[in-house]
């Protein structure tokens, strides 16, 4: 199982989501921490300026941000909509 930890910034944000967007986010949070490649998450490096960092999907256009530290942790840094995140 993968350990995740949240950055200051990603746990602003996601108090920003509404209750059905954030409980959707910790369905999925499980699902990662089993599978973090199962195929509903559609895990995904990213390029450009968030180069090393990796984006699952959360629900609709919401998307999630981290980065790996290791085999065994993720550290979740951003959380938005496609256009926030990189837009």
């Amino acid at each position: 199982m993968i350990s995740v930890n949240f950055h200051r910034r990603f746990e602003k944000k996601l108090r920003r989501l509404n209750a059905k967007q954030q409980e959707r986010f910790f369905e999925r949070l499980r699902l990662f921490q089993n599978d973090p490649y199962h195929d509903i998450l559609d895990n995904h490096p990213l390029k450009g300026k968030l180069k090393g960092y990796r984006s699952i999907d959360v629900a609709g256009d919401i998307r999630a941000i981290y980065q790996e530290d290791g085999p065994w942790l993720a550290i979740f840094v951003d959380v938005g909509t496609h256009s926030q995140l990189y837009g």
